[in-house]
């Protein structure tokens, strides 16, 4: 029998179903997905219950039900004053990983090259090159997660296509700034591409950091595909509603990569997630103070067992550097480690890179109760004295 798809067949197991395995099989609290441990906005959770029961459960309309894709626009003016026609500018897809792929299918050719940055999301790459296009990429470096300009620039050529832009940023918690957003729609407008921009945090920044559309720039309008994801911004990321806004340009060759892939997305969850868009400015003021004060909670946690914390400004994520810890191993071995002694599991931050990469962070997500993260800090601290307490019998 001839072979399957070889990408596919060589692509492994995402390290996210690995170790989330790996704490059901050792009774771990899984600090290593990021999904939110508390249900979402109890009235949009019954409106969507409520359009169940409507008569209205056939196929919705391919780009989207009017309501959603009206509520999207409005958001964009809301938030960040961008005017967009819900009409074509506009399209809902199922969940934000679709929306990426369906924004590549439509900008991409084999051969096309396309500007990556890591540590990034790990559905980019496979993505990227089962469309035949060129991942070029391009590396920030731990703790500051500065962009490098110089190489940034370098990545980019007669060939370049697109950026696929990740901002607030995983697994980094980097909130890019005004200046080096001016520096990357530069770029994109002197090289002629794409600037597909992944905001599924849009609404989760912290210490008073505030998202910035990439689209939001002059020139970039007409150029940006901006993401977005209900999953995120209400806490419901079962749900798999994401959206992307963009010009009457390119939204229609979206739509119709979205439907080849899904082609369309539950209309009850639609409806409910127009709800949540229109809620108050404190419904959104108070998603990202409360995610900041599970972050404190961690991170000083984390800092006083001994852990280097790095800042984290947006996202549901927190990198940390386990080598002051004095423990020598890399990052895989150190997650599987805390995984099954500690029964605290975390990502190794090595996932997130194409090849050699950074082996001794650690990513944790705070969306978790407060009560889960102390247990976890508790249980972390008992692994830290416990390893102490070894090494001493050990030398002695």
């Amino acid at each position: 029998m001839k072979s399957p798809n070889t990408l596919l067949a060589n692509t492994g197991t995402t390290i996210f179903t690995v170790m989330s395995a790996l704490a059901t099989e050792h009774g771990a609290i899984n600090l290593g997905q990021g999904f939110p441990d508390t249900e979402g906005p109890a009235d949009v959770v019954r409106a969507a219950a409520d359009a169940l029961l409507d008569n209205r459960n056939q196929y919705p309309p391919l780009t989207g039900v009017p309501e959603l894709r009206a509520a999207v626009a409005a958001a964009n003016k809301r938030f960040y004053g961008l005017d967009l026609n819900p009409a074509n500018e506009v399209c809902v897809t199922s969940g934000a990983t679709e929306a990426i792929t369906a924004c590549l299918m439509a900008v991409l050719n084999p051969g096309d090259e396309v500007v990556l940055i890591e540590p990034l999301y790990d559905t980019y790459l496979p993505v990227v090159k089962m469309l035949g296009a060129v991942p070029r990429l391009v590396r920030l470096q731990p703790p500051k997660w500065d962009l490098p300009r110089d190489e940034l620039a370098a990545a980019f050529g007669p060939k370049t296509k697109a950026i696929l832009f990740n901002s607030p940023m995983n697994p980094t918690g980097k909130v890019f700034t005004t200046a080096e957003l001016a520096f990357i729609a530069d770029l994109v407008q002197r090289h002629d591409c794409y600037a597909i921009c992944d905001e599924v945090y849009e609404h989760l920044t912290f210490d008073g950091w505030k998202h910035i559309p990439l689209m939001t720039l002059p020139g970039m309008r007409e150029r940006c595909l901006r993401i977005g994801s209900a999953g995120k911004t209400f806490s419901l990321t079962g749900w798999k509603i994401g959206y992307v806004s963009g010009d009457a340009s390119i939204i229609p060759i979206v739509a119709k990569a979205h439907q080849n892939l899904t082609f369309t997305t539950p209309p009850n969850l639609q409806r409910a997630v127009a709800i949540g868009l229109a809620k108050g400015d404190e419904y959104f003021a108070s998603l990202s103070s409360e995610l900041q004060a599970r972050r404190d909670r961690l991170s000083n946690g984390l800092a006083a067992l001994g852990f280097g914390v790095l800042d984290t400004h947006g996202s549901y994520f927190v990198t940390a550097d386990f080598a002051p810890l004095g423990i020598n191993m890399d990052d895989v071995a150190f997650c599987r480690l805390i995984t099954e002694q500690a029964k605290v599991t975390a990502i190794p931050v090595s996932a997130f890179y194409e090849g050699d990469a950074p082996h001794h962070y650690a990513r944790f997500a705070f969306c978790k109760k407060f009560e889960v993260l102390d247990e976890a800090l508790a249980r972390l601290g008992a692994f830290a004295r416990n390893r102490q307490l070894t090494s001493l019998t050990r030398s002695a």
